[in-house]
């Protein structure tokens, strides 16, 4: 892909020192926001995650009685190795955020950014860069919390010529965005969010678009802010 002409920015330089990720599923912190994570934790910022349901309806490997409770743990193993403070792991249903009252999911969010001090809330990018409704729905009740609380919702985000190369590949809704939307472009190291991803052997399967997308991606990450903080 074309490289961009926004300078890189040090993780140092965004001036946070608390970041609550709002997502949607276990895997989420690890496919999506692992490097940028590790690279926040890295430069001394704590980051804590908020995630609304525990994955029981993925069929990747097939169903499973028990996959609630390997996703789970799946998760404690990966945010172990990316090296997040805390995870609160909460149990709505998979696949259907979107139909669930609004104010229930932002009031989570924003009393969380609230308990961990957070002066940030990481997300993923309106579209909820792969198009899953779940996504879009965390997505929206972070940046509702943020707006609430006058703090940041700063969202991980692709490029658009990396959108389209991965809807081409594969035919999933990626959403991207053009050079004059993105804000950050943050150099990370990716060893940690690859270790954190193999923690996940019930989602990361061989072809997934996962492996490719870090390939486009290689050592930068893109991040845009939904909300600049009110301070």
């Amino acid at each position: 892909m074309s490289k961009s002409t926004i300078d890189h920015t040090p993780a140092s330089a965004l001036g946070l020192s608390s970041v609550l990720a709002v997502i949607a599923h276990p895997d989420d912190e690890s496919f999506g926001l692992g490097a940028v994570i590790s690279t926040l934790i890295e430069s001394g910022v704590r980051v804590n995650v908020l995630c609304y349901t525990r994955g029981a309806a993925s069929t990747l490997r097939g169903t499973s009685d028990d996959l609630a409770t390997e996703r789970t743990s799946e998760l404690a193993d990966a945010a172990k190795v990316l090296g997040i403070d805390h995870v609160e792991l909460l149990d709505y249903p998979d696949g259907a955020l979107g139909s669930l009252a609004h104010d229930e999911l932002v009031e989570h969010a924003r009393t969380t950014a609230l308990t961990v001090s957070a002066d940030v809330l990481l997300v993923f990018d309106e579209g909820g860069v792969t198009g899953h409704p779940d996504h879009v729905a965390a997505t929206s009740a972070g940046v509702t919390a943020a707006t609430a609380l006058g703090l940041g919702a700063l969202a991980w985000c692709l490029p658009v010529e990396v959108a389209d190369t991965l809807r081409g590949q594969y035919g999933a809704a990626f959403v991207g965005r053009p050079p004059e939307l993105l804000d950050v472009r943050l150099t990370v190291d990716r060893s940690l969010q690859r270790q954190a991803a193999a923690c996940h052997p019930s989602q990361a399967v061989p072809d997934s678009p996962l492996w490719r997308r870090l390939e486009l991606l290689g050592d930068d990450e893109w991040l845009r802010w939904l909300r600049r903080p009110d301070y």
